[in-house]
């Protein structure tokens, strides 16, 4: 990692403060280093043998212990920096001893009176403390099998699994494009088509030969038309519904959506019991549940911009409508 990522690292997580921090005292400051003592503490035990209060690293006139240089480690590694050898160790402390130093010269510059440097060291301290809030409402967050069952039967939808084929004829407009030298449908046109193509199959026509001869989707076209496997809510909300409403084997009635109008066949689907989808719920709900809280704590915050500044408030999007189930 070079020094700029580093920095951006202990910036991101108020790391070089909270090493200091959690291990020390409410107001005790940093010990000082006398002359004569060595850059780093002499060690004649192996690593895990040294006493947390052991003096590890010193840079100037700043001190660090073995269980404050740990923190440092521990944050690193929750950014997805991990230093667990002795090597990463030592590159940890060259180059957070590299950004201590210039950080002492500043000080020494008193370059940290400086009101915008004040500002920005008080947003960094707000931001440490909104993360460690974060962390801890995450790791607070627990359910019970109740919870589990509770969402199961809720959201069943997310656990259902369908695989089929279709066969998409364009129209005007659509998103789709169009084949080289093949008319453009207009809504009508594509409609009496697709309906010609279902009465073809009805009639004993092979589905997989007229969809790679007619339907407008390359893909799956190419394929006899073959979806292969989806989930409930993957596809567009008309496309949705009829693919997990159909009975296994039938063929639709041409079923519109933004891409044209679509004959679908569906040759299996099923859906997760509770024991099989809980290890889903179990990695999905935390995140949700944390989410939530931290909503909750938004919500005790009034929050007011002046729109002189900084403009109206634009609209609110709007809820797209859930797919059909």
């Amino acid at each position: 990692m070079n020094l700029s990522a580093f920095a951006r690292v202990l910036a991101l997580s108020g790391l070089a403060a909270a090493a200091i921090a959690q291990q020390s005292p409410a107001g005790t400051p940093p010990k000082t280093a006398t002359p004569a003592a060595p850059a780093l503490a002499p060690v004649t035990a192996p690593e895990s043998n040294l006493a947390p209060d052991t003096v590890v690293l010193t840079i100037g006139n700043q001190q660090m212990t073995r269980a404050q240089f740990e923190v440092l480690l521990t944050a690193l590694a929750q950014n997805g920096r991990p230093a667990t050898s002795p090597a990463q160790k030592r590159q940890v402390a060259e180059q957070y001893a590299e950004l201590e130093t210039m950080a002492q010269e500043a000080r020494k510059r008193k370059l940290d009176e400086s009101p915008e440097v004040k500002q920005m060291m008080a947003i960094q301290s707000d931001s440490f403390l909104a993360n460690t809030l974060a962390k801890k409402l995450s790791d607070d967050t627990h359910f019970t099998e109740l919870d589990l069952r509770s969402y199961y039967n809720g959201n069943k939808g997310e656990f259902e699994e369908a695989q089929g084929s279709h066969i998409l004829i364009r129209y005007k407009g659509s998103a789709v494009p169009l084949k080289p030298n093949e008319k453009d449908l207009t809504e009508a046109e594509a409609l009496a088509k697709a309906q010609d193509i279902r009465k073809q199959i009805l009639a004993g026509a092979d589905f997989a030969t007229l969809a790679k001869a007619e339907s407008d989707d390359a893909g799956s076209g190419a394929k006899g038309g073959d979806l292969g496997k989806f989930k409930h809510g993957q596809m567009v909300p008309a496309f949705d519904q009829a693919a997990f409403s159909l009975p296994i084997g039938e063929v639709s009635e041409p079923v519109k959506t933004q891409f044209g109008y679509h004959i679908i066949k569906i040759t299996a689907r099923n859906a997760k019991t509770f024991d099989e989808a809980k290890p889903q719920i179990e990695k999905e709900l935390k995140p949700k549940l944390a989410k939530e809280q931290v909503e909750q704590v938004k919500a005790h915050t009034a929050v007011t911009m002046n729109e002189a500044y900084f403009g109206p408030e634009p609209p609110a999007k709007p809820t797209p409508a859930a797919p059909a189930k």
